[in-house]
Order: C-alpha cells, then structure tokens, then sequence
C-alpha cells in the first residue's frame, strides 16, 4: 500500500488535449491538490489551457515540469506516447494516472508495471466510464439483485470525430485501430466489470467508405464471461448519437441511457404478460418526462457535469494518494483489455499501413492533374480534357466509379496531406486545383481549402509545374460594403471581415491570397479564376445567391429584380481550358460571368417550375431577416456562442453585379460558347442534356 501524501498532493499534467480540461476541474475542486504545471509539445495549447485555469507554468519541456516537484504526472496524451511518458515520470519519481488505453501493447504495459514496482510508484489508469454516474447506478442494481442473473450486456455507442485539420496525418487518419483503442476499450472494461474475467474475446471491424477520417468505422466485440456473454458495438455512421448500455437478467432489464442520464429497470411484473410489458414502458416514459428536462437543466446549472466519469476518475485517483489507500483502477487492470484487443488492433493497423503504403506507388506523366475532381466543376472539366485527348490524373478522397472512363490514374488521399498532394502533382504538365470544402465546420474548411492550396502551391513549386489554374470564389469580395452602381473589377476590394462572413468566405480568402503571395514572391506560374454562380443541369438545388437554405425551405431576401452573377458550367470549363494555355494569363486575376442579365426572381421561377412541390420557397424583406438576425445575435451573445446569422451576413446577401467583362475578353480571349440564356434551356428542359455536353458553339447575342 502506498504511503499517504502529507501536505498539499502536487500534480502535473502532461498533454493539453480536450481531455486535460475534465482532469484539472476535478482536481481544482480538492483542497488538498496543487496542479504545478501543463507540459505539452504544443505550446500554444499548453499556454491557453493553463491561463483559462489560471495555472503559472506552460511549458514544453517536461524536465520544466519536474522541477516543480509534482508527486504525480497525469499522462494525457495520445495512446502512442503513453508509455514512453509514463516511463519518464516514474523515472522522475512521480506516480502515474495515465489515460486510456494504457498503451498500444501488452510488451509495454508489461514495461510500465515493472517500471512503477522498482521504483515503488502507483501507476493507475483512467477507466473513466466506469466513473459515469449511468453505469455506476447500473452496477448498484445488479448487486441488489434488481435483475436477477446475469444473462448478456450489450453496449451500444455512436461518435463523431472532429474532422481532420489538415497536416501530417494524426493517428486517427492514419492508425487502422484508432477507434477501437479510444473507445472499444472503454466497452471492454466495462463488460468486465458486469461479466467478471473474460474469455475467448473476438473482435472485428470493417469499412463502409462513409467516414473521410477513419478506415475503419464499424466495429464489434463479443465476449464469453465468467457470467454470462457480452458485445460491444461501436459505430460512426449511426445517427442519432448514441451511448447506452443493457444488461439481461432472468428477472428484469437494466438499460441506461448515458447522453439522457437515465437508467431504466423492466422487471417482470405480476398478471398478464403483454399488460406488464406495456404497463412497464407507460411508467418508464412517463418518469423520462420529467426526468430528462430536470437532467437538461441540472447540465445547464452545472449540477450535472460535463464528462462525469473522467472527472470522478481523476478525482478518486487523487484520493488514494492522498490517503495511501490503493487506486481505484490499477495497472494490471489497465494491462488486461490492451491484451484482449492487441491482434485485432494489429491486423487493422496493417491493413491500413499497407493500404496507405500503396497510395505511393510509381507514377507515369500526364498532361493533367485535377483536384475536386468529384464535384460540379470538377466532372465538367474531366469530361471537357478527355474529349481533347488529354491523359488526366485525379485526386480523390475516395474512390468515385463516375470517373473510370474519365481519367487515366486516381490517386486516393485528402487535400490536407502534404505527402499525398505531392505524389498527386508530381509528373503533371498542369494542375487545375478546383478542390475546396462546402460544407462543414472550421477545421474541415482548414483542412481541404487552406491546407490544401497550400499544399497544391508548394508541390507545384517544388516539380515545376508549368501552370496552375487555381479556381477561387466570388465570396472574396466586398459584398456589404459595396457601391452597387460602381463596375466589379479584379482590383475591386477584398471582404474587409472575413470571420463575419463565416469559414467558406474566410478559408477561400486566405487560400486566394496564398497564391497570389506565391505568385508575386516564388514565381508560381498560376491563374487565378473567380467564376461567378455557376449553372447547370444539376444545380437547381443549389440555392443562388440572395436565397438562403433554412430547415428545407428557401427563403429568398429583398427584392426579385436584383440581378444574379451566374455563369453557364460549360462555359466555365471553356475558361478555365483557356486560362491552361493563354500565354497571357499567367500571374493574373480573372473573373467569369456571363454578361447576360438574369433576375433572381426570373430564376428562381424557373427553379420552382422545375422542382415543383419540392421547394418550399419564400420571399421575406431584408428588414424582417435584419430583425430575426438580431435577435440571434442577442442570444448567441447571451450563451457565449457563435451563431449562423447576423446582421452582417444578412447585409452580404446582395448578389454582386455589374462586372467589368474586359480582363476575360482580352487575357484568355474568353466569350460565353453556350452563354447563360441557352444554358438555362438547356437546364430546366424536361430531358436536360449531361454536363459537359456538345452544345452549339453560337453564343447568346
């Protein structure tokens, strides 16, 4: 038994991750706890984390921390650091509480344990779950005898990764086990804990090609315990979120529902079977009535905390030293589901090694490279390159059938990995970068729009790619604060606050002004291209500019006549073909619209004609949209969050018109081929001809 802690326990934490902020909430709420430090190699993190808690030591150096003499290190890192940090603390002489999993195999937690027993430290591990109020009110009504036997214990859970920020590949894009070492362990533990030891554990995993950051995004354990058989389900395709837990016995049910905090028990009831049934799930709703409005606001009053069971875990680990009793969790229990789960973890991390190992393989010269290759534009240029006899490379993040016949090689990877792009742009005589993010939040806009024109930048600087045909947005420019009877030009001003306008406009900014820089300052042979709306067979469910998309309907702002900035899809193709090969076009800005005058309201009648009962489109004043936005605002401010609406946003509705046609005519020699009134024939005829179809190559008088 370890010998108690006299005096203030001194603690520091190693790693500055999401998970850090529930550990030192906990151990702020004990008197007898002083956290002297936050040591992470992400300084910045570690400097935020610490000043939001009001901590005086944020380094990156770990010898920094044990300076300050802690008795304990909290290891918080990710899995593949936590025995080599463990190792180092218990070298420092400091106990350890290291999160899950314990390590990333059986040899190393084999390795910390002895470490702890020769230096006559605790090494505990964070098992948090077993901490969750939901489980452990579970646990209480097994013992009470509440369902009789113990017969099975399924786990039901459901997540959702913040998607990759772009970068070198953090483990959970490129560790094929990563969701089952984060979360499948948590399931493990916790089935131990209701079934006692368990035997001939058999774990499998698969791929549904849904999820852009994992590979593996289903899987699934069943066990044999010394009471009964259990399962584990994990999945991050499952909508709505779930996390619940059921244990069947010979007299009743158990399921606990931990995101309501709720925990149900149907027991057999006396009379008639179906009467006791429904009888039982009468009650049980009604009881959830009040119940999960009184857990809502308990959360809300902070009665109810946040992430409950890593909070008491670190808690009780913080106890035991302080009072020489032993850990709550101790190392052998840690080592147990790391041994249960190591072969399968194995196999998934081959796989995916190989799988990514492959994506590297040699590659012929092409003439062209497109990235976005997958979308509207996208699709429309392929088709337009390979009717010119153009060999063509694409960049995908995952495999699209709709390309086979397009293109002659695919490479499979994501905007935001800088080794992928380079293997994508290497050989490729031009490089037409039309990939972006259009939906998301901020990091998955960081990722495929910033990280990823960067990554394109570099990669062509780097192999000498004779032209790069960046397409950038309209969304750049000024919309609120523009003179609408002054001509829009390519030296018309920039959005002057991006962040208001939200992560589209803000990421394609930053990434438009990267390749400007690039172009001025290292000589990057580019164009950049700004088209305006564009139209075609397909489009009609995308909302035109001045029109919002709430709750399925449309709601269109100010007035019909306001014209639209639209440009017909193949005509855009033609630029961008231009904008390859136009000598002059080199190290130039140049916008795309089509100079025809279109009304949003003509066009969103021909819109509604077409989709019929589909739309649900309205027209409100901008001074009633003004009004909702400020109350949003009222109560974004109110809750200390961003909110979708704002005034400023709704002031940026009004579409961008009266665009100086002279650049495009005179740099890429470039006038609408099908133009925009035989586009919209085209697009709302009753049999629309395909995207990138040979039209007639008179142009609109």
């Amino acid at each position: 038994m370890n010998a108690p802690v006299r005096g203030k326990l001194r603690i520091g934490i190693v790693g500055a991750g999401y998970v850090a902020r529930y550990h030192i909430e906990a151990l702020q709420r004990l008197d007898f706890v002083e956290i002297v430090g936050i040591c992470d190699l992400d300084l910045e993190a570690a400097r935020k984390l610490a000043a939001s808690f009001k901590l005086d030591l944020a380094t990156a150096d770990m010898d920094e921390l044990g300076a300050r003499k802690p008795h304990a290190i909290h290891v918080l890192t990710p899995p593949s650091s936590h025995c080599a940090l463990s190792l180092r603390a218990l070298d420092m002489g400091c106990h350890v509480f290291v999160e899950k999993p314990m390590a990333e195999s059986v040899a190393e937690c084999d390795a910390m344990i002895a470490r702890a027993q020769e230096r006559g430290l605790v090494l505990s591990v964070d098992h948090s779950d077993l901490f969750d109020p939901m489980v452990m009110r579970a646990r209480e009504l097994v013992k009470s005898g509440a369902c009789g036997d113990v017969v099975a214990v399924d786990i039901w859970r459901s997540s959702d990764y913040a998607p990759y920020g772009g970068g070198p590949l953090p483990a959970m894009v490129a560790q094929g086990s990563y969701p089952f070492r984060d979360l499948g362990v948590h399931g493990l533990y916790t089935l131990e804990a209701f079934l006692g030891d368990l035997q001939r554990v058999d774990i499998r995993f698969r791929s549904t090609g849904r999820s852009s950051t994992l590979k593996f995004d289903e899987w699934q354990a069943t066990a044999e315990g010394e009471r009964g058989t259990g399962r584990v389900m994990l999945s991050w395709n499952v909508r709505p979120m779930m996390n619940r837990l059921v244990v069947q016995g010979t007299r009743g049910v158990i399921e606990a529902d931990r995101f309501l905090q709720v925990c149900h028990v149907r027991r057999v009831r006396p009379g008639p079977k179906f009467i006791g049934i429904v009888a039982g799930a009468f009650f049980g709703a009604l009881r959830d009535v009040f119940r999960v409005p009184w857990n809502v606001v308990r959360f809300a009053t902070g009665m109810l905390r946040p992430s409950p069971g890593i909070q008491a875990g670190a808690e009780a680990f913080a106890r035991a030293l302080h009072e020489g009793t032993p850990p709550p969790v101790s190392a052998e229990d840690g080592r147990r589901p790391i041994a249960w789960m190591e072969e399968a973890c194995q196999r998934a991390d081959a796989e995916r090694k190989q799988e990514l190992a492959d994506r590297f393989g040699t590659l012929e010269p092409v003439d062209a490279l497109v990235t976005g290759a997958s979308g509207f534009l996208g699709r429309a240029l392929l088709a337009a390159l390979r009717r010119s006899g153009q060999r063509v490379r694409v960049l995908v993040r995952r495999p699209d059938p709709r390309l086979a016949s397009l293109v002659q090689q695919v490479v499979i990877g994501d905007l935001g990995d800088p080794r992928i792009v380079d293997q994508a742009v290497q050989g490729a005589r031009t490089v037409y970068h039309v990939g972006a993010a259009m939906s998301g939040g901020p990091r998955e806009f960081e990722a495929a729009t910033v990280w990823g024109t960067r990554n394109v930048v570099d990669a062509c600087l780097r192999h000498g790619t004779q032209r790069l045909v960046y397409v950038s947005s309209m969304s750049v420019l000024d919309h609120a604060g523009r003179d609408p009877w002054m001509a829009i030009h390519e030296s018309s001003a920039l959005e002057p606050y991006p962040e208001r306008r939200g992560s589209y406009t803000q990421t394609k900014l930053v990434a438009e002004n990267y390749v400007r820089d690039a172009i001025r300052e290292r000589g990057l042979p580019a164009v950049v291209v700004r088209p305006g709306q564009i139209v075609g067979p397909g489009s009609e469910i995308t909302t035109p500019n001045g029109t919002l998309a709430i709750a399925g309907r449309w709601i269109a702002v100010g007035s019909a006549s306001q014209t639209l900035p639209l440009v017909y899809l193949d005509d855009v193709v033609d630029a961008l073909l231009l904008a390859a090969c136009a000598p002059a076009a080199s190290g130039r800005l140049v916008h795309v619209v089509d100079p025809a005058i279109v009304t949003q309201g003509e066009y969103l009648a021909r819109v509604s004609r077409k989709r019929g009962k589909e739309l649900r489109l309205t027209r409100w004043p901008k001074s009633l949209l003004l009004a909702l936005a400020l109350g949003v605002e009222a109560l974004g401010k109110l809750l200390g969050r961003n909110v979708p609406l704002t005034r400023y946003r709704v002031n940026s509705l009004r579409p961008l018109a009266n665009f100086d046609q002279s650049v495009v005519r005179d740099v890429l020699g470039w006038e609408p081929r099908v133009g925009l009134k035989r586009g919209m024939d085209i697009m709302f005829a009753d049999q629309a001809l395909a995207p990138g179809v040979i039209v007639s190559p008179t142009p609109d008088k």
